[in-house]
């Protein structure tokens, strides 16, 4: 961006680096099989656009390339389904290696194992499934959808997997299971957290601390203030202090709830 005089930047992995995203498709892929072979569930909270689409594109990989056995993974939520069709109708926006994929392969959204749910009945359904699974539902942070149900029936068994692959806001019920909380509170109901709990920040939307470095040094312009915003306060104050040793001409503001700037 060219003649830049005030920014304005989120601060989300402000202070943090992403995973290096093959190394966490691995472990992922290891922890994945481990609940599988013991008859337990995967449980994906993730968001309907993007997060959704990415993980199905990567089980779809680890199971025609057999690092994953062909059980049923179903995607419970109709946003993440209406969003899905709408990545599927457009390959013009897919990336190189999701496109070649397509071209090569297959449709990187759909398997033979793979089912999609709209159906608020067909979802209850699930609840009854015996066999090993993967269920893949929105919300991302577990605060609202159907995923609050299948935390319900799933977190307390030791067997299950509940793999976060998204950014858990502070308080959030996600957040509070990544933190070990026990029990957790779900539709106003304590429920013991006995299921094994991952996270893997390598499918994140949002720039890791080097990446919003580097997009802040390409911008033209005499900077003159960063607002740094969209972010818990540790990884605002640390994008605030690594900005300020980059563009020492500039004022960099972390503002909190009611400040007012005049530009």
């Amino acid at each position: 961006v060219e003649g830049v005089d005030f920014l304005q930047i989120e601060s989300t992995y402000g202070g943090r680096e992403h995973s290096e995203k093959a190394n966490s498709i691995v472990e992922m892929g290891r922890l994945v099989r481990e609940t599988l072979a013991r008859n337990g569930k995967v449980i994906v909270p993730a968001f309907s656009v993007g997060r959704t689409q990415q993980i199905v594109y990567e089980l779809h990989q680890m199971t025609d390339d057999g690092s994953l056995p062909k059980v049923p993974i179903f995607v419970d939520s109709p946003l993440s389904v209406n969003a899905t069709e709408v990545y599927r109708l457009h390959p013009e926006c897919f990336n190189d290696s999701i496109y070649r994929y397509l071209r090569e392969r297959a449709n990187p959204f759909g398997m033979e194992n793979l089912t999609y749910i709209r159906e608020l009945a067909h979802s209850m359904k699930l609840n009854d499934l015996q066999e090993p699974a993967i269920i893949i539902s929105a919300s991302g942070m577990c605060e609202a959808g159907r995923i609050r149900h299948h935390l319900k029936n799933h977190i307390g068994n030791p067997n299950n997997l509940v793999l976060f692959i998204g950014y858990c806001a502070e308080h959030t019920l996600g957040a509070q299971i990544l933190s070990g909380r026990s029990p957790v509170n779900i539709f106003g109901e304590p429920h013991p957290v006995r299921a094994k709990i991952a996270a893997f920040d390598t499918f994140s939307g949002h720039a890791d601390r080097n990446e919003l470095g580097r997009y802040v040094e390409a911008l033209d312009g005499r900077i003159q203030k960063i607002f740094v915003v969209h972010g818990e306060e540790s990884q605002s104050l640390a994008l605030a202090e690594k900005l300020a040793r980059m563009k020492p001409g500039a004022q960099v503001l972390v503002p909190q709830q009611a400040d007012a700037v005049t530009v």
